[in-house]
């Protein structure tokens, strides 16, 4: 069984300074889709694993990465990082019919993401 790494998300304090700055420094395209009361905005980085950032859904918490990991059965990844240790952050959500993901902070305190997309 294969779990790559498929996403990195950045989670920001200020979008509009993020995206100048990644934008400048590595030339990503940028491609703002509205989500919700949101805009998520795509990294296109060419090649490597895709990306994207957003304004921070958590007020006053710092700007940080999220990795997002491929599993078959998101659901049974969820369930099997919670007998592991994990706490689940945000349980099972649809992603505007992109897939599926939920939120984990592993035993050390590192949050990722654990991703499903739809077929």
């Amino acid at each position: 069984m294969s779990n790559p790494f498929v996403h990195l998300e950045l989670n920001t304090t200020d979008a509009v300074k993020a995206k100048a700055f990644y934008g400048n420094l590595f030339g990503w395209k940028l491609e703002d889709v509205p989500m919700g009361p949101t805009t998520y905005t795509m990294l296109g980085v060419g090649q490597g694993t895709a990306g994207g950032l957003v304004q921070h859904p958590v007020e006053g918490a710092p700007s940080a990465w999220l990795p997002y990991v491929m599993v078959d059965d998101l659901a049974a990844a969820t369930e099997k990082a919670k007998a592991l240790g994990a706490e689940v952050r945000q349980g099972m959500t649809e992603v505007q019919g992109r897939g599926w993901l939920s939120i984990i902070i592993d035993p050390t305190g590192a949050m990722m993401a654990l991703w499903k997309p739809k077929p």
